[in-house]
């Protein structure tokens, strides 16, 4: 029996850019579904002058193992290609051939090819996708999947709208509590594919802890050159335990009992393997928003939950980052030794997270906001309310 295919929020612009010219880079973790959305779009289309090569088989990379790059075209024609019309090319897994980008250059050059391909990590894929090749791609980044994917994974519909204001208008208390468990299981085990399909608690956490392995042995090891991976594991779980909150660099490295130096190469690569995500104060003035001390989140929920013990409230954050994220650049605010905004939108829309909302709290967090100068603004509520500047999470 074939594995059914549920399709990605991000399969619409893919299937768009079957038609233009440039190569589609898509990245992000492992285990998020690159492969299967590829695979997906690649089935759509229509022509036989297609092939679909995955680099993870050294078999595979065999095909670009040439000085001169005309021979990779011999190779391809071994697979029935006509190379006289337009070929697709799908190629899963680029980071494990290094030199393929040269390769990619010349036959995207010199021929009518159209490029789709996947990584696993922004951090190598910077270096391999050399500047020369400005111009000829366009990358996408794909992340696990937001609770309106998860649900189609449930095979459970409901309405989504795209602007906040109409998602306030359409909230509703039945709709709400039809939903609500199925958002807590969200909130516990986050949006990786195969945890989101697979109903079995103790085998949810055995996926995740391969996700984790994988990790390690794919990533880190294969990417990093860090002398000590205990400690660089040591600080992802010392991480896990301060999502949402800022970042201490000197009494997190004293902890670990690293340097500063070394402490800033662990998020460095954290960061660009997707694997966290650090945000910098809000502030009109850029060089203040560098300086800043920055607040780190975590990737997925279900990852957070299965490396630390975690608050309800930290929980529900680190969920709302994640859907915000999507949406441009993310901020967040704090006077000094004073209250904060939890996430300002692309330095125009201020959001505050809660479990539950007090009515106080929404004329207190107005004047906060107001200071700022911002004029939109929302509470993102775990809970039911009907205020009307509040966003139920789950309608996110």
């Amino acid at each position: 029996m074939e594995n059914k295919i549920f399709p990605r929020k991000l399969k619409t612009v893919l299937l768009d850019e079957i038609k233009k010219p440039e190569i589609v880079l898509l990245t992000g973790m492992r285990q998020v579904g690159k492969t299967t959305l590829l695979m997906d779009i690649f089935n759509q289309i229509e022509s036989k002058n297609k092939i679909f090569i995955d680099l993870e088989n050294p078999f595979s990379q065999k095909i670009f193992e040439e000085e001169n790059f005309e021979n990779v075209l011999l190779n391809l024609k071994k697979f029935d290609l006509n190379l006289n019309e337009k070929l697709y090319i799908f190629i899963d897994e680029i980071q494990y051939l290094p030199q393929i980008s040269k390769v990619i250059k010349y036959l995207y050059d010199h021929y009518k090819i159209k490029f789709f391909l996947t990584g696993s990590s922004s951090f190598y894929l910077k270096n391999l996708f050399p500047e020369s090749l400005a111009g000829r791609k366009i990358n996408y980044e794909l992340f696990p999947l937001t609770f309106e994917e998860f649900l189609i994974f449930k095979e459970k519909k409901k309405d989504f709208y795209n602007e906040f204001s109409k998602k306030v208008e359409n909230k509703n208390r039945i709709e709400y509590e039809i939903y609500i468990k199925y958002y807590e299981e969200y909130l516990s085990w986050g949006g990786f594919p195969a945890v989101v399909l697979e109903n079995n608690l103790e085998r949810k956490k055995m996926i995740l802890g391969d996700i984790l392995k994988s990790y390690f042995e794919k990533d880190v090891q294969t990417l990093a050159d860090f002398e000590n991976l205990n400690k660089f594991r040591d600080t992802i779980l010392l991480l896990a335990s301060r999502v949402g909150s800022k970042i201490d660099i000197s009494k997190i490295a004293s902890e670990i009992g690293v340097s500063r130096n070394t402490l800033y190469s662990y998020l460095n690569f954290l960061e660009k393997t997707y694997f966290i995500y650090l945000i910098s104060p809000f502030s009109k003035n850029i060089n203040s928003e560098v300086r800043g001390a920055k607040k780190l989140y975590f990737c997925d929920n279900g990852i957070l939950n299965y490396l630390a013990k975690i608050s309800d409230g930290a929980e529900l954050e680190n969920a709302v980052f994640n859907r915000l994220k999507i949406n441009g650049t993310i901020n967040y605010y704090q006077q000094y030794k004073g209250q904060e905004i939890d996430f300002i939108l692309n330095k125009e829309i201020a959001f505050e997270v809660k479990t539950k909302v007090m009515e106080n709290e929404i004329n207190i967090f107005e004047k906060r906001v107001k200071k700022l100068g911002l004029q939109e603004f929302y509470i993102i509520s775990k809970y039911f309310n009907e205020q009307n500047c509040v966003i139920l999470a789950q309608d996110l």
